[in-house]
């Protein structure tokens, strides 16, 4: 129980980032959140994987901070907060990774390469080697074989010397996993210009930093040979103590059985912040995405899933995304929402709408206070908030009617009912909820014999411009008197 957890993340700023991300930043931190639970020193790391220079922005990076923030995984160590093993961003420790190479070079497990890739290509297809991957040419290069490619002007790569036979590991998802090193050729650790690659920065960061466990995704399982072999040789050069224990999480799959990708619409995890979801929402459904809390339960908090959270307990399988089923699992966590943190999170998109101010007015806040209670049952995202409540807000030169909904319900026999419901509340003495819905119940539904849904859905269009809206009774209360009747006047023409 003393044994330390450090798990990391270690995305890379290029491009948007993805659902699969998210759903591994978040079994990480459940796993060392959960350890903590049970008395173990546990730390969440995030560093930056930020070698590729010409594909890594400030923006992406920007972004995944932003993400983190939003989604409630806060770090314990790593890029902005600090700690022992810093700088972390890999930009940042070129010198780290160049003693590294020197350390590696002269113990003899890296050699030149001065191939070129088409060279590679013309060996194996002469040879019909099936083995794809480099074919260990370089070696064992001879002093006039190198000073004949030096004479040419070619700059080296530096490659791994895999070693012979197989490398075996205790995958903590898929139990025994065995590669056979024949199929995992010597691979490059950096650049021919010295800018050191993933296959290298990756697992000395791991041992430099301490990682004890690494959980990411399906699609590296391949590497980890390499990875376990170059631990070995970084713990003969003295630069890592325990190779990390690794665990691969299924794969993510869109439309059509194939990886979900970043061309995917569904994959952009920022995306679903702008599209209204809260993010206990999205990040219980990503939670789903290999693993459940119970085979009868799907909606619970994070807390809930920490103290849960055991990796053994991770299906293998491919995990299907089915944003039907994220929608859901959305909905019901905002059910889970008092109305004042409802209010809170849609505020930003009032105001973004131009529904509210910015600041938010007095009049305009007592109004959002009464009409919140209204809706917070009827939103299913935060997004949906502006139409649900603009009709309340607008300035009566600006208020429309949808069209489309116009079309189906303002017909002429529901321009009659929106007439008869006018005759049946301008006389009212009490502009009240109750005193609206009994003047419009005894007209429209007990003498004119209307069902509900025809009685009220004309009022409602010409009241709130949609069909869907808040309780129509509600609504032209809070509408006020003056307004309402206009509403229905103007519906008429």
């Amino acid at each position: 129980m003393s044994t330390p957890v450090r798990v990391r993340m270690a995305p890379s700023p290029t491009g948007s980032p993805h659902v699969g991300l998210v759903r591994t930043a978040l079994f990480n931190f459940a796993f060392a959140r959960h350890a903590a639970l049970q008395g173990q020193d546990a730390t969440f790391v995030l560093r930056i994987e930020d070698t590729d220079k010409e594909r890594s922005t400030e923006e992406s990076y920007q972004a995944i901070l932003d993400l983190f923030r939003w989604i409630g995984l806060d770090w314990d160590e790593g890029v902005e907060k600090g700690g022992p093993y810093g700088p972390y961003r890999q930009s940042e420790r070129g010198d780290l990774y160049r003693d590294v190479l020197a350390k590696l070079a002269a113990s003899s497990h890296t050699y030149e390469c001065f191939c070129t890739n088409e060279e590679v290509d013309a060996r194996r297809k002469a040879s019909g080697s099936k083995v794809m991957g480099y074919d260990g040419f370089c070696r064992d290069l001879s002093a006039e074989q190198r000073a004949a490619f030096e004479a040419e002007g070619r700059a080296p790569l530096v490659r791994f010397r895999m070693p012979d036979g197989s490398i075996t590991w205790d995958d903590l998802v898929r139990g025994d996993v065995t590669f056979d090193t024949t199929h995992v050729p010597d691979f490059a650790l950096c650049r021919a210009n010295g800018d050191p690659l993933y296959t290298l920065t990756a697992p000395v960061d791991d041992a430099t930093m301490h990682i004890t466990h690494v959980l990411r995704g399906e699609d590296l399982l391949s590497s980890t040979p390499r990875q376990i072999a170059l631990f070995e040789a970084l713990k003969a050069i003295g630069v890592a103590g325990e190779t990390p224990a690794y665990g691969h999480l299924p794969y993510v799959m869109g439309e059509g059985n194939k990886k979900l990708s970043k061309r995917d619409p569904q994959a952009h995890a920022l995306a679903y912040r702008d599209q209204g979801f809260i993010p206990e929402g999205l990040m219980n459904y990503l939670a789903l995405l290999g693993w459940a809390i119970a085979a009868d339960r799907d909606v619970f908090s994070l807390e809930e899933m920490v103290e849960a959270f055991d990796i053994k307990d991770v299906n293998p399988n491919p995990a299907r995304f089915d944003l039907k089923k994220a929608d859901a699992i959305n909905t019901s966590q905002m059910r889970r929402l008092s109305v004042e943190e409802i209010t809170h999170r849609v505020l930003p998109f009032l105001k973004d709408a131009g529904v509210v101010g910015d600041p938010v007015g007095d009049a305009d806040a007592r109004l959002l206070e009464l009409a919140m209670p209204l809706v917070a049952e009827r939103i299913n995202k935060l997004s949906e908030a502006p139409a649900m409540l603009g009709f309340l807000f607008v300035d009566e030169a600006d208020f429309a009617i949808d069209p489309d909904d116009a079309a189906k319900l303002l017909t002429e026999d529901g321009l009659g009912v929106v007439r008869a419901a006018l005759k049946a509340v301008e006389g009212l003495e009490q502009w009240s909820t109750a005193a609206i819905q009994d003047a419009l119940q005894a007209t429209l539904v007990d003498e004119m014999g209307l069902k509900p849904r025809n009685a009220f859905g004309p009022v409602r269009v010409a009241i709130s411009g949609r069909r869907v809206s808040p309780p129509l009774f509600e609504s032209m209360e809070l509408l006020g008197r003056d307004r309402s009747l206009s509403r229905l006047r103007g519906a008429l023409g």
